[in-house]
This record gives structure tokens, sequence and C-alpha cells, in this order.
């Protein structure tokens, strides 16, 4: 039987776009987390208050709302190739910038920029991975692309508690240091192909027989391609909000927002939360946000083990699991920093597992024509809270950790009730078959035939 796009085994090239768009989750997740060690240092430097200090921690979350809602579009339109280059370019040119700022507000605006181009990276990474990942394997793929965002904010953390020395300009090198890894991963990138699935929405049909029978053999079947290419006229921005796709923007856009409020609020505060619950002498607050980030990695990681068992089950027990050791810290009035370090662990093994969500659910239930664009507003969107939380965090974190670890409890609650509602199965299933708006994204649809799975039973990957 010819391979195709959809059932073919994992191969270099597969493994090459997956770990390459990885690489700019990493610089993501790096960037997005440098803050977290450095922020308490610019504080300190520029005599910051709390609603300014907020403000620079919040501020490339802010830019990721105006990155994704306008480079999700422009990738559907220009192709992933292009944004997929410009946007490492970005982070390039603005990392050495902040080293050079002078007083709190250049960096605000340093710190925005960024966050476009990371709003624009979140649209293009998912969408041009699933495109080409096959069926039974874009889980686990795409779980090892969104690990990278974990793995680099773990090296964040690592970076920055080593560059801290006495000197008067320690932020500026941790913040300047995200450069290096977004210059290789810009290397690693060129070469890498347009999305056949993209090429053929666009008519360039040969050019996408080009890729798929470079990647596959001469004898590719291009059947799914062309039957994607038949999933509805969804073209304009204003689709993913009307009729079924509407309905799958709310609920991606709440989700998500749901799960990165608690996170980034926790994340770029760590070392902040860590000393207020006991972890203050020297450099225990640092070491244990180190300590953190490696149980943040496992919790992504882990969603190997579940994601071709069921997206829906596995968003549900995340967030269920998620609430609860920081409705425990809320309720504890002096726990030990053994019980605040496993707690933490907790919650990130929880609520890290299921984060390759946030890239397979919108790549899944939109087609090409619309996939980055709804996966960009969807990036948008979440980050509306996430900056929200993480503006307001040192403002609540003045007034009582208790109840900042319980809002984040309520957080997790309102996000499993959202899913609870409106999250649909559609492990199993061929991108023409979950993205189409003429049958519900439901895996219970499918059949032994189509070489599906139900979603309670576990996939045996291709070796």
């Amino acid at each position: 039987m010819p391979a195709s796009l959809e059932n073919s085994r994992p191969n270099r090239t597969h493994w090459l776009v997956t770990l390459y768009a990885g690489g700019g989750e990493f610089c993501d997740g790096y960037i997005l987390s440098i803050i977290g060690v450095a922020l308490p240092l610019v504080t300190s430097d520029f005599d910051l208050g709390g609603a300014m200090s907020g403000l620079i921690g919040s501020a490339s979350l802010i830019g990721m709302f105006v990155g994704g809602l306008v480079f999700g579009y422009v990738t559907d339109k220009v192709g992933r190739q292009k944004v997929y280059l410009a946007d490492i370019a970005a982070f390039i040119l603005l990392s050495v910038g902040q080293f050079f700022v002078s007083d709190p507000w250049t960096l605000t605006v340093l710190r925005f920029a960024m966050g476009i181009a990371i709003g624009a990276d979140f649209a293009i990474a998912g969408t041009i991975a699933s495109e080409f990942a096959p069926r039974r394997s874009r889980g686990p793929l795409l779980v090892v692309m969104v690990t990278m965002w974990s793995v680099g904010a773990a090296a964040a953390y690592v970076v920055g508690w080593l560059m801290m020395t006495s000197g008067h300009d320690d932020w500026r090198w941790m913040l300047a240091s995200s450069a290096v890894p977004a210059a290789l991963i810009l290397l690693l990138r060129f070469g890498t192909p347009e999305s056949p699935r993209w090429l053929m929405s666009k008519g360039r049909t040969d050019e996408a027989c080009q890729v798929v029978r470079h990647m596959l053999g001469p004898d590719a079947d291009l059947h799914d391609l062309e039957a994607e290419a038949d999933t509805g006229g969804a073209r304009r921005y204003t689709d993913i909000f009307r009729g079924e796709y509407g309905r799958r923007t709310l609920f991606i856009g709440v989700f998500w927002a749901c799960q990165l409020l608690p996170i980034y609020a926790i994340t770029t505060y760590e070392p902040t939360i860590l000393a207020s619950l006991g972890l203050d002498h020297g450099d225990s607050a640092y070491l244990g946000s180190v300590a953190l980030q490696i149980f943040f990695v496992l919790g992504s990681l882990s969603g190997i083990l579940f994601i071709n068992r069921g997206r829906r089950p596995l968003l549900l027990w995340s967030f269920a699991l998620a609430a609860v050791p920081l409705l425990v810290l809320s309720l504890l009035a002096d726990p030990s920093p053994s019980a605040v370090l496993v707690l933490f662990a907790l919650f990130g093994l929880a609520s890290f597992s299921s984060q390759c969500l946030q890239a397979i659910y919108p790549s899944e239930l939109f087609p090409t024509s619309i996939r980055a664009t709804a996966n960009g507003f969807a990036t948008g969107a979440s980050r509306i809270g996430a900056a929200i939380g993480t503006w307001g965090a040192p403002v609540v974190l003045g007034h009582s950790t208790r109840l900042a670890m319980f809002l984040g409890a309520l957080i997790c609650g309102v996000g499993w009730f959202v899913s609870f509602r409106l999250a649909p199965e559609t492990s199993g299933r061929s991108l023409a078959e979950t993205s189409s708006d003429r049958a519900p994204a439901d895996a219970s649809a499918a059949t032994p035939d189509s070489g599906t799975t139900s979603p309670d039973a576990p996939v045996r990957e291709p070796s």
C-alpha cells in the first residue's frame, strides 16, 4: 500500500520538522521564563513598584495577543515557511536589544515586540508540525514539540541562576542570552519545506506532490491531501467564528487561557512565590524554581502516554488534578518548604501533561485554509487571561499568597467545566475528518475500516 501523509511511519523529515518547530517552542519558553529570574533584579535596579514590574512581566503576553491575531492570518495567506523564519530572526534582534535598555519603558516595549514574534511562532509551530505529521503519530510528535517549551523554560532558570553574581548588569546578560538558541534554530530552520497541505490549498498541486514524494517516495498516495482540500470553503478570518467553527474557537480560546493563567503567573513569579512560602534562604528560591522545572518537563512528556487514548479525557483529568495542589496550598497556613515543593511539583505534572493539546486541538479542528488563523487567534485570546494574571499576580501576592493559590485552583475549575461542555474527541482521525465543518469532531464516529480507533482504546504506534 503506498504511503501517504496520514498513514506513513514517522521518518527523518517528520522528526526534523517537529524538532525545528520545537526549537521555536524552546525559544518561546526560554524568553518567557528568563524574565522570571531577571525581573527581581530589574525591579531593584530601576526601583520599580508592583504595577510597573507586573507590566514588564506581562508585556510579552500582551504582544503575543497581537502577534497571534495578526500573524496566524498572515501565515495562512503567505505560507508557513516565510513566517517560520522571520519570527526567529526577530528573536535574535530583540534579545540583543534588551541588553542596551536604559529605562523600564524601553524594556517594556522590547518585551512587547518579543511577544509579537512569539505569538507568530506559536501560530506557525503547531500548524506546520501537524500538517506534516501522520495521523497516529500526530499526537506523540506534537507532545515532543510542545515539551520543548518546558525544556526552554527549565534552561532559562538554570542559565539565569548560573548568571546570578553580584554584578549590576546580570539581568541584561540573562535577557540577551536568548539570542544564542534563537540563532541556532534559525540556521536549522533554513531548508524546511513548505507545508504540502498549504500548497494544495493554494492550488499549487505540483509543488505539493513534489514535497510529499520527496518525503515518502515516488509512489506516495496524495488522496489525503485531496480529501482535506474538499473539507469546506472556509477562507476568511471571520470563518473561525461561524457555525461549528465558532464553537470550536470558543473552546480552544477558553481552555487555553485557563491553562496558561495560573502557569504563567506562577512561573513568572516563581522565586517570589517560593520565597513567600518559606524558601527564602540564600538562593533556595531560585534553586527550587530550577528543581520544579524538571517536573514541568516530565509532566509535559507524560502526555505521550495518554494523548492517543483520548484528547478529551486527558484535558479533563489535567484540569482536575492541577486544581488540587493549588487548593491545598491555599488552605495551609504555614506549609513546610518540602510540602511546598511537592505540591508545586504535582501541579506541574498535572497541568503540563495536557499542554500538547494547545497545539493539537487548533490544528485538528480547523482546515488548512484557516488553521494558522485559528491557532493564532487562540494564542492571542489565551494570552489576554495570561497577561491579566501575570500583571495582577504581584498585586494579589502582595495581599496574600494563599489567595493567589485559591484563585489558581478556581481558574482550573473553570477550565474543567468549559472542557467538559465543549471538548470534542479527535483522537485517531485524519485532519480531513476532524477539520470538516460538516460533521462533529467526535472519534466515536470512527469505524475500524477507516483505520482509526476509539478514544478509550490505546493506539499502537508504528515502529
